[in-house]
């Protein structure tokens, strides 16, 4: 995904942003997210926990999703311009969903500071089910 940088001067309520897709998630992915985020909970790296918890067998686990997400996001607005980022998850992604995150200029707002938008986003699956679904608010400089 090449970034896309939103300016003030381009945002326009109801604007879709450029999608990121992502490939396939992947175990190994699932191991090294583990050690980068410290859940070493087995749900996420054995199949067997994982049925026998109910889940019917390894799941992803949810901030990586939502890390897609803030991946997306900083391809959209700067970094430092995120001021809000929140995120409800509503399904699970296990290994071999293809997730894509997909963003829409909600809202957008003049104050002193600058040009506050806000950023619908979700992340699907390659069924189209929703895994994830927030806002992010940002401040842009004045056009």
């Amino acid at each position: 995904m090449k970034p896309y940088l939103l300016t003030a001067k381009d945002a326009e309520v109801g604007t879709a942003l450029p999608a990121l897709e992502k490939p396939p998630v992947t175990r190994m992915q699932l191991i090294r997210f583990a050690g980068a985020s410290g859940d070493f909970n087995p749900i996420h790296t054995i199949e067997s926990v994982g049925q026998e918890a109910g889940l019917g067998g390894v799941i992803a686990h949810g901030m990586l999703i939502m890390g897609f997400v803030g991946q997306a996001l900083t391809t959209w607005v700067p970094r430092a311009a995120i001021t809000k980022f929140g995120v409800r998850f509503s399904a699970i992604t296990r290994p071999g969903d293809q997730i894509t995150v997909r963003g829409e200029l909600a809202g957008k707002e003049e104050t002193e500071e600058g040009t506050r938008v806000k950023i619908k986003v979700q992340a699907v699956d390659q069924k189209g089910e929703v895994k994830v679904k927030g806002t992010c608010e940002a401040l842009l400089p004045r056009a």
